[in-house]
């Protein structure tokens, strides 16, 4: 074997490869349910790849060979910056959120993983109330018994632990005010579960969205609690027809939630805060119509790779998110550990409604 001739082979069988991986999913992310498997992968692999890489280029003797490889990853680079899952900004020198005002709202969202099922409910409790928010966003209000998901009966001991609160749930989700609540509409397929005879297996399935009106100090903010059904069954062979029959028929599901999630926002005039699991890492496309019509929390985040979730010490995906509209402004925006009790990172924010004036001046 001549290594000389044959490393530049395989270095560029590498970049093809990965060019199949990453050009595509420009154009497929979101659109095509068979792209939810490949977009699955770490987001900062859309640099890191394409940087090592580049990085083995330079064992190419051939100029010309190593040009046109070098070439091809730096727009294999530039595509993925966007999908990569990097806060930019925080590699930016100065700028930063606006000073909080002294009434600015804690708020903290966070996937509970089977409530307190798996965990000590005093240590549960003890956490959650550490966190001292005004308003608490919390998904996965169920247990996970034989195989599937389950129905708890928690309300009585969450009541007791925080005394003065609202207390608003709808299948899986729970918010958590210490605010007035005026309104709690159901949103897209939660609609047809209004009725109280309804199974709770079916309003856990049509329930991903618990949009809850609370009135602070005379501004009704709306909260929306979100959680976006995961796309694919582990318990599933990847072998089997079952499991892409799995992937496909969620991909619509989730399809169903994200649009009526948007149109709901998008139709409501008031300051508003969407947030949660999205089971949506950055490079997929699922995000695009939130994206593009609200504002991105992490712009007030101090961290330069935002990630929520992941096997291990050290996460690589986000899947939490946190929107905001309608002029509520973003003081802070921290992911922080779980304490053990999730495999998600909570989060941890500080917001406040623009003041009136300044928000008509804006147009």
């Amino acid at each position: 074997m001549n290594l000389r001739t044959t490393f530049p082979r395989v270095l560029a069988v590498a970049v093809a490869g990965w060019a199949l991986l990453a050009v595509p999913g420009l154009f497929l992310s979101g659109a095509w349910w068979p792209w939810l498997l490949p977009d699955l992968a770490p987001p900062i692999a859309f640099l890191a790849v394409p940087l090592a890489l580049l990085a083995l280029c330079a064992g190419v003797r051939d100029r010309v060979r190593r040009r046109w490889l070098a070439g091809a990853l730096a727009v294999l680079l530039l595509a993925g910056a966007g999908r990569a899952g990097l806060h930019w900004g925080a590699l930016v020198p100065g700028g930063g959120p606006p000073p909080a005002p002294a009434d600015a709202l804690r708020v903290f969202s966070w996937n509970t993983l089977y409530w307190d099922t798996t965990d000590d409910p005093a240590a549960f409790h003890r956490f959650l109330r550490s966190k001292d928010a005004d308003v608490y966003l919390l998904q996965e209000y169920l247990a996970w018994r034989g195989g599937t998901h389950a129905e708890i009966d928690r309300l009585a001991a969450l009541r007791a632990a925080f005394p003065g609160y609202r207390v608003v749930v709808r299948g899986e989700l729970v918010t958590l005010s210490r605010f007035p609540v005026v309104a709690t509409p159901a949103v897209g397929p939660g609609q047809a579960t209004e009725d109280r005879s309804v199974p709770w297996r079916e309003r856990f399935e049509r329930n991903k969205v618990l949009r809850t009106d609370v009135d602070v100090s005379g501004r009704v903010v709306s909260f929306y609690n979100v959680h976006v059904p995961v796309q694919l069954d582990i318990e599933r062979s990847p072998l089997s027809r079952g499991f892409y029959r799995v992937v496909r028929e969620t991909d619509a599901v989730r399809k169903e939630h994200f649009a009526a999630l948007l149109a709901d926002a998008r139709a409501n005039p008031r300051p508003l805060l969407i947030s949660g699991d999205f089971n949506t890492t950055p490079a997929m496309g699922d995000l695009d119509g939130l994206r593009g019509a609200f504002s991105d929390a992490v712009a007030a985040s101090s961290s330069a790779l935002p990630v929520s979730w992941g096997p291990g010490p050290l996460p690589l995906w986000r899947l939490d998110w946190t929107f905001t509209g309608g002029g509520l402004r973003v003081h802070r925006y921290a992911l922080t550990d779980p304490g053990g009790l999730s495999d998600h990172r909570g989060q941890e924010l500080l917001v406040s409604p623009a003041p009136v004036a300044l928000r008509a001046d804006r147009g």
